[in-house]
């Protein structure tokens, strides 16, 4: 496989692998380090590319992988699960003031989640992952992840719900 075969192969999913890092990881830097970590090993593989069926599986798995060693290691011991890719083209300054706040508190609620919980949220909800895709990147059940993502999704329900009804009676 040439270069620009490679570049063609990996175009369509590299920017899901950096949002991946970036929701691990917190850090641009550090999302950006991992994504280049990821295509240089994809690069190394690209002989035995052939031999995967989905090759933006193995690659998100591979990002996965890398990231949850970084977050192990001892440089990376003080970052947290962010998510900012929140916007709202069309709303007035209020709503987007609201939705902020919302979004402010959904983060919060988030980074409270248990690890997979927040993985699951993260590629179901956010990335659009199809629950046979994420069963393999996760290497899980496809049933345990629906269980894991109705369970973090009614924690969030939940917190919110007692935060926007707080003083109503």
């Amino acid at each position: 496989m040439n270069q620009n075969e490679f570049v063609q192969l990996i175009n369509p999913f590299k920017d899901k692998v950096f949002r991946l890092a970036k929701r691990l990881l917190t850090s641009t830097e550090e999302a950006e380090d991992a994504t280049q970590e990821v295509l240089v090993k994809l690069w190394n593989k690209n002989g035995g590319l052939s031999d995967y069926n989905n090759v933006e599986v193995f690659a998100m798995t591979m990002t996965k992988n890398y990231c949850l060693d970084q977050l192990k290691s001892k440089r990376a011991g003080n970052l947290k699960i962010v998510h900012t890719n929140f916007t709202d083209r069309e709303a007035g300054l209020q709503q987007k003031i609201e939705d902020q706040d919302s979004m402010s508190w959904v983060e919060k609620i988030i980074d409270q989640l248990p690890e997979q919980q927040r993985l699951i949220i993260q590629m179901r909800d956010i990335e659009q992952y199809e629950f046979e895709e994420i069963a393999k990147i996760l290497d899980m059940n496809e049933t345990a992840i629906r269980v894991a993502l109705s369970r973090g999704r009614k924690t969030i329900r939940e917190f919110m719900s007692k935060t926007h009804n707080y003083g109503i009676s």
